[in-house]
């Protein structure tokens, strides 16, 4: 086959995809390796001083476990009484907004960006997240790009989340589906 399917010298990232300079992200990562995830266990407020420091937006009493994994904390707003467990990924390369009285347990991975595997350059992209007040993502959930999950929803564990999912409803499976009402 002579034609390429896939050509990564061709790949370049789009100007601006960090939303910072090189040096702030650097920095972040420094701060990451460093403080964040050295912090005592009970040290939420130290951990939402240092996100907002580097511009989230992080609401009243928030629980982040030191483990959790924050790529561009620019890119991210949390809601009031939100929790983010041990082990979770937010990958931010888009925006995630997570509302308020949320639940991400442990090892979730929140991905905000991926490839176009159909262009040759396997140019990058993004799409934000949105996790709506009161949802609450068992462990080890995965949820995709461009994805909302609705108020009240809850979505099982180990479950993969490819497309919205309704308000106040049981979602499970890979890919996750709506299975019965939480109410």
């Amino acid at each position: 086959m002579d034609k390429k399917i896939q050509q990564l010298s061709a790949f370049s990232q789009p100007a601006d995809f960090r939303g910072r300079p090189g040096w702030m992200v650097q920095l972040w990562w420094l701060t990451w390796f460093f403080f964040f995830r050295t912090s005592p266990q009970f040290m939420f407020g130290f951990r939402r001083w240092l996100l907002r420091l580097f511009g989230a937006q992080i609401g009243k009493k928030v629980l982040i476990r030191p483990s959790c994994n924050i790529t561009y904390p620019w890119k991210l707003t949390i809601g009031n009484y939100s929790w983010v467990g041990d082990e979770v990924v937010l990958y931010t390369l888009g925006p995630i907004t997570i509302g308020d009285n949320v639940v991400v347990s442990q090892r979730s991975y929140i991905c905000t960006g991926s490839h176009d595997y159909q262009a040759v350059a396997f140019d990058i992209y993004a799409k934000p997240i949105v996790i709506e007040n009161e949802a609450w993502l068992a462990t080890d959930v995965f949820v995709a790009p461009g994805v909302t999950i609705g108020m009240g929803a809850v979505v099982g564990a180990r479950s993969s989340v490819y497309k919205d999912m309704p308000a106040c409803m049981i979602c499970i499976g890979n890919p996750a589906k709506p299975v019965k009402s939480r109410i």
